[in-house]
């Protein structure tokens, strides 16, 4: 049987696909080593339908004229099986929808680990992050009110089991992990949940050595838990996500491996912002929840402008003028948005943005934004997102909930309680974005454009370009779903960096063969 030059990726609990995405797009023309997704595992349907479709257009050097249209809002997708029978058989077989920890999966994840095995040597990765509701602070504080919860029978604790698991059986020779910050935390029974997935790591299979890509402690035991987060605004991604990535190299790897190819990203010397990323895009109004026509969302967005106004004797911030002449502005431009997905000078970023961001992103051929609609808001929310980002604008930061005149403060019962605090926060043009959750699903609030002249929550697409999903990725499923796998991956960006910061281990492991 021929030996394969591919680095054969298993990634598990894959959700849209960000980190083999990462990983697929780092390429190098030093030899003809490049990682090669074998097989992608994800439970979510969406999130897998997601996933399959990257799967098939992977196949192309350029994606089908078909897919662009289709982007563009110019019909249907296409039946790809019926088009392209042989990629699209290949996508199926590398993303699966099925759930890990099941013997049905772990029957053929079996079946399909030996057949690798056969072709690759030791060019073995292990991707994948296990899903973090349990680990998370919200979703911790969540269990705290859920009637009779018990953390010891909470099965998402344990998930990472199923990781090692696949590691053993799998044996490869590098394995990445990510989850959230908040397993550092975690603990079940007055135990820290960190400390057993770090041993249960250490002692998968044959035995691996942990590595934390800040470069501590490498060849001295085991790093300690903090060095293992990654914060992703220091590595030229636009937004204050801060994840949990541990790195595993088998110890008979690791003896015989130089000191200074180690696992190692390096900090980016300037930090990417929301401007140069949001700025270039289509200037869109929000939708409304009732009537959403062009006249009905002007005449909404008068009423907000003439609310807002109405409370500035109030005004609590320090820079009154800034935010009286945003206001002014704001009134002024706010009947030229529209709700088209087309954009006349796509591709036109801001000069701050990073020549590689801007490649990892951009795709020449696209002729409209997909996943860029927005979301209808009730009438209500308008005057506060037109007050919030106004505010931004003049001071750099959120309005706190204090900082709201009353009138256009919500009818929560626990509005002054200060557990809502931040709850309409703006994306600052000039800061990383905020952490992007699963949870801008349920409502925008967290999640206002800086533009106060659209005065309306992100889109799934400008959520996706803070994640750094490149343009030309898109997201199936209904809004909702759309919105939860941006909110649940691992930026591309980031994972593009962490491929290429264990690319050296690879490359001594095919000169030694």
């Amino acid at each position: 049987m021929t030996v394969s030059s591919k680095i054969h990726i298993v990634d598990l609990f894959s959700g849209p696909g960000g980190l083999g995405e990462g990983f697929c797009a780092y390429t190098t023309e030093k030899n003809s080593l490049k990682y090669h997704l074998a097989v992608s595992i994800e439970k979510d349907a969406a999130a897998h339908k997601t996933l399959r479709l990257r799967a098939f257009l992977r196949r192309f050097e350029k994606f089908p004229d078909e897919y662009y249209r289709f982007l563009a809002g110019e019909g249907a997708l296409p039946d790809w099986s019926a088009l392209h029978p042989t990629e699209w058989k290949a996508a199926i077989e590398e993303a699966w929808h099925a759930e890990l920890g099941t013997p049905e999966t772990a029957a053929a994840l079996a079946a399909r680990i030996q057949t690798i095995r056969k072709t690759t040597q030791r060019r073995t990765l292990l991707i994948g992050g296990p899903p973090c509701q349990a680990y998370s602070l919200v979703g911790r504080s969540r269990n705290v009110g859920v009637k009779n919860y018990i953390p010891s029978k909470d099965q998402r604790h344990y998930l990472y089991k199923e990781y090692c698991r696949v590691l053993s059986e799998f044996s490869p020779s590098v394995f990445v992990m990510e989850n959230v910050k908040g397993m550092l935390s975690s603990s079940v029974g007055g135990s820290g949940i960190f400390d057993s997935v770090l041993n249960d790591l250490e002692m998968s299979g044959e035995g691996y050595q942990l590595f934390a890509l800040s470069g501590k402690g490498q060849r001295f035991g085991r790093p300690n838990p903090k060095d293992f987060v990654l914060r992703s605004e220091e590595f030229g991604v636009p937004q204050a996500r801060h994840r949990v990535i541990i790195v595993g190299i088998k110890r008979s790897i690791v003896e015989r491996l130089p000191a200074d190819i180690l696992p190692t990203l390096p900090v980016h010397v300037s930090t990417s912002k929301v401007k140069d990323v949001l700025q270039c895009m289509p200037k869109l109004r929000s939708g409304l929840s009732r009537n959403d026509d062009q006249s009905s969302w002007y005449a909404a967005l008068s009423e907000a402008l003439v609310a807002v106004r109405r409370e500035t004797y109030d005004y609590s911030g320090s820079n009154k003028k800034k935010f009286l002449n945003e206001l002014d502005r704001v009134a002024s431009t706010s009947s030229k948005q529209t709700k088209s997905r087309r954009s006349s000078n796509y591709g036109v970023y801001p000069k701050s943005i990073s020549e590689d961001l801007k490649n990892f992103l951009f795709d020449e051929s696209i002729l409209g934004l997909s996943c860029n609609e927005t979301r209808g808001h009730m009438r209500s929310d308008l005057s506060r997102y037109l007050f919030a980002s106004c505010f931004t604008h003049a001071e750099g930061r959120s309005p706190k909930a204090k900082e709201f005149p009353k009138n256009l403060a919500p009818n929560h019962a626990n509005w002054e309680t200060g557990k809502f605090s931040d709850r309409f926060r703006v994306q600052s043009w000039n800061s990383p974005g905020t952490t992007v959750t699963s949870h801008i699903s349920k409502d925008g609030h967290y999640y206002i454009h800086p533009d106060a002249s659209q005065c309306r929550s992100l889109t799934v697409r400008e959520a996706a370009r803070l994640q750094t999903f490149p343009d030309n990725y898109h997201f199936l499923g209904n809004r909702t779903e759309q919105f939860v796998q941006v909110g649940n991956a691992v930026p591309p960006y980031l994972a593009r960096q962490i491929a290429e910061a264990i690319w050296p281990v690879f490359e001594w492991i095919h000169r030694e063969e």
